[in-house]
């Protein structure tokens, strides 16, 4: 299961995320493991986030990555992110609870923490 955790400061702040593990959907065939598609979704999700975040916004945070884990963390530096790092943070909180939905929890917990 991939959980993700949301980190909002007490006025509701974005402060950060992270992610652990792999949500394991495939289901085992004979002759292997079918390709994840909700992992696949969940990193595609993400990554494009961060790279947004960075490139095209310029935010300052701090990454840790651990492919083989599925850990990925990311903390903001700014003590108050920029009104389009919000935005790309609201869009991928809606995708990831949406995907959440659609295939389970038992598969992908989102949750939101008071840091």
């Amino acid at each position: 299961m991939t959980t993700i955790i949301i980190r909002k400061n007490h006025e509701g702040i974005y402060r950060g995320f992270y992610c652990m593990g792999h949500a394991e959907y495939a289901k085992k065939r004979l002759f292997g493991k079918e390709p994840d598609i909700l992992c696949a979704a969940i990193s595609v999700t993400v990554q494009s986030t961060i790279m947004a975040l960075d490139e095209m916004i310029g935010e300052k945070m701090q990454l840790t990555q651990n492919e083989e884990t599925g850990f990925i963390k990311c903390d903001f530096e700014n003590s108050i992110p920029q009104d389009k790092t919000v935005f790309l943070m609201n869009f991928m909180v809606f995708s990831l609870q949406k995907l959440s939905r659609q295939y389970g929890e038992q598969y992908l917990q989102v949750k939101i923490e008071e840091v």
